[in-house]
């Protein structure tokens, strides 16, 4: 469909920013999922930086299968389409400029968000954009049951790679950020946060939107310069969770408890457990 005018205008006076990231957009006032918008597209040869943004999803996903809930107007849905480095002719398990895109986009809508609304947004681990409870406007004092950290999420990000043999096609990274309050589902509303609610005011989208993509824009033109060590360093100072806080996991033997120990070159959190330390680079942990 038709861009909207006034993101036409926002890109546009951006341009010099956005590179790439600006070149090529389709908008949709409701789609199933942009992740399979936007594959589908790169699939039709769509090139970097080109992406797909939504007024709703009615099949919005995040990480392990679950769903995304996207009602109109009150999220920015958005994903964008990422190429392999041509430069390197590496494989996709031994480019740093594809193992780290994941965390690369964490860095970039944390700090995207940080420069468009003031909110000083944090990672967690792999990739959620979250704030602290206290503070957040709107909100009654989070409750303070012994041993559970609170948190909400603003934001998530979900990657999806598509590949032939051991080649990259293309990686899609699928983002969504809560702009205003909805009518979430019980178990997200206990979880969920949104910029309306941080700041007491309506965000504007467009000016969201661009302020997501000169990140990644930038953060892109970093990573592929050989920034990996640098691009790190900051998903770090992003994450003060990645370090010093207790997790929980169901490991094959039964439940785990670890503390985080930060993250290693290639974005694995590392823990400590009473056994010592180990490296998990998937699955599901509960935050303390």
């Amino acid at each position: 469909m038709t861009i909207p005018e006034s993101l036409t205008r926002a890109l546009a006076l951006r341009r010099d920013r956005l590179g790439a990231f600006g070149a090529q957009a389709r908008w949709h006032a409701l789609v199933g999922s942009t992740n399979d918008e936007a594959a589908r597209w790169a699939t039709d040869g769509a090139p970097e930086g080109a992406f797909v943004v939504a007024d709703e999803q009615t099949a919005g996903r995040g990480r392990r299968g679950r769903t995304w809930t996207s009602p109109p107007g009150a999220g920015l849905y958005l994903s964008v389409v990422f190429r392999s480095d041509p430069t390197t002719g590496l494989s996709v398990s031994n480019d740093p400029a594809t193992m780290l895109l994941t965390m690369m986009a964490g860095v970039a809508v944390a700090q995207g968000l940080r420069h468009a609304t003031g909110v000083p947004v944090t990672l967690k681990w792999p990739n959620d954009v979250i704030v602290e409870s206290e503070g957040v406007a709107g909100e009654d004092p989070p409750d303070r049951d012994a041993g559970v950290r609170r948190w909400r999420k603003l934001a998530g990000i979900l990657a999806e790679a598509t590949t032939s043999g051991n080649a990259l096609q293309f990686v899609i990274m699928g983002i969504g950020v809560n702009l205003r309050s909805a009518d979430w589902p019980p178990d997200v509303a206990a979880r969920a946060t949104s910029l309306e609610a941080l700041t007491g005011r309506l965000a504007d989208r467009d000016a969201v939107l661009v302020a997501l993509l000169e990140s990644l824009a930038e953060q892109r033109r970093r990573l592929l310069a050989g920034g990996g060590d640098a691009l790190l360093d900051e998903w770090r100072a992003l994450s003060p969770s990645s370090r010093g806080h207790r997790v929980h996991w169901a490991g094959p033997d039964g439940p785990r408890t670890a503390v985080t120990a930060g993250i290693d070159a290639e974005g694995a959190l590392l823990v400590e457990t009473a056994a010592g330390g180990d490296r998990i680079v998937a699955g599901e942990l509960i935050w303390e």
